[in-house]
């Protein structure tokens, strides 16, 4: 099967002088596979190219960033067309493959109470009762789709439709490191204590980043999670440990 894209199917956008932004006109339950697919094909055509500094991943796009004194735009332009365009399916290097498909990381939460204010608020706008709302969020097993807002951060696709809430009115001036929130129709983990909108119905006593690591981010795009509900006991163990 060949995963090669159509001239219709993709954009490329030059940001300034340092980047090119690749984006995939494509429906959203194909987008993330061909995304990641096409970002393994990236890494293959660039391997042995210095001139490429990084890769940026986003919803529907991929952005290379790379160095203007040891490639010509021109160049990259044509070795990102023919990673687009190509019909083969070359092996790619490692990269995004670090686990397989069937590897989920599980996640503990400590749902509610201080931890998770806006459950409850959450679970009354769904109609549910808190537990059925707590079941609703740990009984799917999740992709993440993109790490972005903060270093660490994963927005994670498959939220039960049923669990859909809108962000709140007023973000808050601090949310805490760890907190699982919902935002539309995404559920995500606060990797830092930044300000945020999402509404909290938790928290993973898990740190999602450490810069000191080979690889900082705990999660990378199309990883598989799952929530495992912990008391508030087996939460201030964790965290401890």
């Amino acid at each position: 099967m060949t995963h090669a894209l159509s001239e219709s199917q993709v954009e490329f956008h030059w940001m300034g002088d340092q980047a090119l932004l690749i984006r995939l006109r494509l429906p959203a339950p194909e987008l993330l596979d061909r995304l990641l697919h096409l970002v393994r094909r990236l890494e293959v055509v660039f391997w042995e190219n210095l001139g490429v500094l990084e890769w940026t991943l986003g919803y529907d796009s991929v952005a290379l960033h790379y160095d203007a004194l040891a490639v010509e735009p021109r160049e990259l332009l044509a070795r990102a067309k023919a990673a687009c365009f190509s019909q083969e399916d070359e092996a790619a290097p490692v990269g995004l493959d670090r686990r397989s498909a069937e590897d989920i990381v599980t996640i503990p939460v400590c749902y509610g109470g201080e931890l998770g204010p806006d459950l409850e608020e959450v679970a009354r706008g769904a109609g549910l009762s808190v537990e059925e709302a707590v079941h609703l969020h740990e009984g799917v097993v999740y992709r993440v789709a993109v790490i972005g807002f903060a270093p660490g951060f994963p927005y994670l696709e498959g939220l039960d439709a049923r669990l859909a809430t809108p962000r709140k009115a007023t973000p808050r001036p601090c949310v805490a490191a760890g907190s699982v929130g919902i935002a539309g129709r995404q559920t995500g983990i606060y990797s830092f204590a930044t300000p945020g909108g999402w509404q909290i119905i938790g928290r993973t006593p898990i740190r999602l980043f450490d810069a000191g690591l080979s690889s900082p981010s705990l999660l990378q795009p199309g990883d598989l999670v799952r929530f495992q509900r912990v008391t508030k006991e087996e939460y201030d163990d964790l965290l401890r440990a």
